[in-house]
């Protein structure tokens, strides 16, 4: 039986289009390996709760979000993450920035969906 990797690389695309990819341990958070690397991302709970470090995977992977206090099924089928509680499980290609997407997307279903800091 293989054993799992210990790190996946993880892409973050910015809103400028820029892209960076940095290896992210399985058990490391994906906003704190970014922080390390000098990566800056919004975060406000740090407990996977605000939504305000949502992002979104672009051509799929699959992240552990257990340590987050919510989230919902409906998030990782739409491709939502909440990088400051989650954890690579695959090698990723995440979209940054994407609080008020999350916000909107959970407004609409009647789920949890709390202001973020970053909201207009």
């Amino acid at each position: 039986m293989p054993s799992e990797p210990e790190a996946f690389e993880v892409t973050f695309v910015f809103p400028d289009g820029s892209a960076r990819t940095i290896p992210v341990g399985r058990e490391e958070h994906i906003w704190d390996a970014a922080f390390a690397a000098g990566i800056t991302l919004p975060a406000m709970c740090h407990q996977g709760y605000c939504l305000t470090c949502a992002a979104k995977l672009e051509d799929g992977g699959e992240v552990d979000q257990t340590d987050s206090l919510v989230y919902y099924s409906a998030d990782a089928e739409s491709g939502f993450v909440l990088l400051c509680t989650g954890k690579p499980r695959s090698d990723l290609r995440l979209r940054t920035h994407q609080q008020k997407e999350m916000r909107q997307f959970r407004k609409q279903r009647k789920l949890i969906a709390p202001y973020s800091w970053t909201e207009e």
